[in-house]
């Protein structure tokens, strides 16, 4: 059983930071890559960013290049997403995903761990 759990959502104003976190635990075959997904209240979920069991490869959705960075720490289990500068538009339940079946997960899959979510809320 594979298990993820994130934590570090909180309300926040626009402008400024959060560290989101996801502690991975469980039985794995290395290598996995992870990634973030949002989903905000009416809307599909979508791919924020992802990266490879290196830490080597990365990708972001076009909205958040340049705000966010994505890095993991494989001795800690841990996946993080680091997001500056948030906008109103940023708010949404942000979900981490583990799939053993792609380098980099931008896409949901049926192979695919998630995370139960932690909540952002960005205010003007």
């Amino acid at each position: 059983q594979v298990h993820l759990v994130e934590s570090g959502g909180a309300p926040v104003q626009a402008g400024g930071s959060l560290r989101l976190s996801c502690v991975v635990s469980g039985r794995l075959v290395n290598p996995y890559g992870m990634g973030w997904f949002r989903q905000a209240p009416g809307k599909d979920r979508e791919f924020v960013a992802g990266i490879n069991w290196s830490g080597g490869s990365v990708m972001y959705a076009d909205s958040v290049k340049g705000r966010f960075t994505i890095s993991r720490d494989n001795a800690r289990s841990t996946l993080y997403l680091q997001m500056n500068n948030l906008l109103p538009e940023d708010t949404a339940v942000y979900s981490c995903n583990l799939d053993t079946t792609t380098e980099i997960p931008t896409a949901a899959s049926e192979f695919a761990f998630w995370g139960q979510g932690t909540q952002v809320t960005v205010s003007s």
